[in-house]
């Protein structure tokens, strides 16, 4: 891939691009950066899934910044539809986010391996997995978040998820992918749900690889 901004470059990798060592906890609980792909309309998924807007490239980037993260949040939803397994990241761990605990394969290659595990509330009933609980009736994303380990969350969707913990303000950082194409249909935004409201971000660089366009935006 290469990069247009900040600096042209005619090669980069997908890990170089994507470092950071300003990535570190803060107020409590670890830096949270969002990673997305969008079609130019705003589509964030194609047939209930993400996987028609991507690319090979698009692939490499999600899995660089699954390199330098120490864990993975995601809603259950998407890991039911993205057919999510253990990560290749020997430490990394997969916190799959739902309110209740129900409609999840416990037994599934990514729980068996004991990399996933789940954010509930308090009052959802025992589960057979590893879990951090926080608040009542819908799960309290910045006390689950406070007590997740490591420096750095890379929260993948869905969209949905991806509202909520911009309501309580915890996106410190947006890896969005733009896909060359139109979608239509009545997919998601990005930030299914949230409230309105306005949130400067910094653009940090700019790639590209076959007509894909690679951001990385950080909050001011």
């Amino acid at each position: 891939m290469r990069r247009l901004l900040p600096t042209p470059l005619a090669a980069v990798t997908p890990f170089e691009a994507y470092a950071d060592p300003e990535r570190r906890r803060h107020d409590g609980r670890p830096w949270l950066g969002l990673c997305m792909i969008a079609s130019l309309d705003g589509a964030t998924v194609v047939g209930g899934a993400s996987g028609g807007l991507s690319s090979p490239t698009d692939s490499q980037v999600l899995a660089a910044l699954r390199r330098h993260a120490d864990v993975v949040l995601v809603g259950a939803a998407t890991v039911r539809a993205e057919g999510y397994g253990p990560p290749k990241k020997p430490d990394l761990r997969i916190g799959v986010v739902t309110s209740k605990g129900d409609g999840l394969d416990y037994g599934s290659p990514l729980f068996a391996s004991r990399a996933g595990f789940v954010v509930t509330t308090d009052d959802a009933p025992d589960l057979p997995v590893d879990t951090v609980r926080a608040g009542r009736g819908r799960v309290d994303l910045a006390a689950a978040c406070r007590r997740l380990d490591g420096d750095f969350v890379q929260a993948e969707g869905g969209a949905s998820l991806n509202g909520a913990l911009y309501d309580a303000g915890l996106i410190d950082e947006v890896n969005l992918t733009i896909s060359p194409h139109l979608a239509g249909g009545d997919s998601p935004r990005a930030l299914h749900g949230a409230a309105e409201k306005l949130t400067g971000l910094q653009l940090v660089h700019l790639l590209e690889e076959d007509g894909y366009l690679f951001t990385r935006w950080v909050r001011r």
